[in-house]
């Protein structure tokens, strides 16, 4: 790490989150052990070490054994020590998760659904889920739209939210970083993070239909694809037909052929390959049998040659979108 790169209050954040995030990872270390690994001055490492003890953020779990000199301390971090929070704002419910820096949760609860209310009454939820906890330190809210910058820009049938900044009005209420996502984008980055099926540079593209309308979540060479307009993913206005859309393709064959949407999706996935040749495809178990799959991959054949069709997976949706809402908060704690 170049430390004249950065003003004294970047280069500060950046060396925390570095030793924070090391210390997680490697479960111990010392103080030389940091200093090599982030290529920081054993000096610089030495006072974080000490403010960050002092604080109780670190603790010492031991001594290594002595080389001739002293034996150095041992530091692990205290997971303790900062608590997040995430949200998802859904159609049926609102649901809160707990948890601490290891990502191990603390508590979980499904409380009315918010979404058709006013902005007052999330507010107190968020405040005296706070109160309870005070050791939280960052929120990450998903909602089924498209986010920009924090503002809602496209949530049919939730008018009360559209064009919201919704992140200014919680970050201004309660003084603590908080991110909004869009549902999809948070399940696949969830997926990503979860399996140790793909690697970073890979491309995924996650399918979902739930309560609000289909929606996809993109993933091209490890990042999240958010577009120009941050309108990736609103795959209900995709051309299937010349008189239909995707959603209203799926409406039709729903319709007159027992609630499946194969061939809607079969052509999905083919404009999907021929554009972007993702690695993997997922869809939730919810939606999609194992059975479904098969003649899923069949159908799509007959658009596009079987060897450069994506792998097919299922898992489970709702995981996979609070792990994303969980990463994204973690993303912040370690960066206070």
């Amino acid at each position: 790490m170049d430390e004249q790169l950065y003003t004294p209050k970047n280069l500060r954040i950046r060396i925390l989150h570095g030793i924070r995030l090391t210390l997680i990872k490697m479960g111990s270390a010392t103080k030389v052990e940091l200093s090599q690994k982030l290529d920081i001055s054993f000096p610089t490492v030495s006072k974080m070490i000490v403010q960050m003890e002092k604080s109780g953020e670190v603790l010492v779990v031991g001594l290594d054994k002595s080389s001739g000199g002293r034996r150095a301390h041992r530091y692990a971090y205290n997971p303790e020590h900062m608590l997040g929070m995430s949200i998802l704002l859904e159609k049926e419910e609102t649901a809160i998760t707990i948890f601490n820096c290891f990502g191990e949760v603390k508590e979980q609860g499904v409380h009315k659904n918010m979404i058709h209310d006013d902005l007052d009454s999330l507010k107190r939820l968020i405040g005296d889920t706070l109160a309870q906890f005070p050791k939280i330190c960052a929120i990450a809210l998903g909602v089924p739209g498209s986010v920009k910058n924090g503002r809602i820009i496209y949530i049919p049938g939730y008018e009360k939210f559209l064009n919201l900044d919704l992140q200014s009005c919680l970050e201004e209420s309660f003084t603590i970083p908080v991110v909004l996502e869009n549902d999809m984008n948070a399940a696949v980055l969830g997926y990503h993070n979860r399996t140790e099926k793909f690697h970073e540079n890979q491309s995924i593209v996650y399918i979902y239909s739930g309560h609000n309308g289909p929606g996809a979540g993109l993933l091209i060479n490890g990042d999240v694809v958010r577009g120009s307009s941050f309108f990736t993913g609103e795959i209900s206005f995709v051309p299937l037909y010349d008189d239909l859309n995707f959603l209203q393709a799926v409406k039709q064959e729903k319709e007159s052929k027992k609630g499946e949407n194969i061939e809607s999706l079969s052509r999905l996935i083919a404009s999907m390959t021929a554009i972007i040749n993702p690695h993997a495809v997922i869809f939730s178990k919810a939606e999609i049998s194992v059975e479904m799959l098969e003649r899923l991959k069949k159908e799509c054949a007959k658009y596009v040659p079987m060897k450069h069709l994506p792998n097919f997976a299922l898992s489970e949706w709702r995981e996979d979108y609070l792990h994303g809402l969980q990463h994204l908060a973690l993303e912040h704690m370690l960066s206070l």
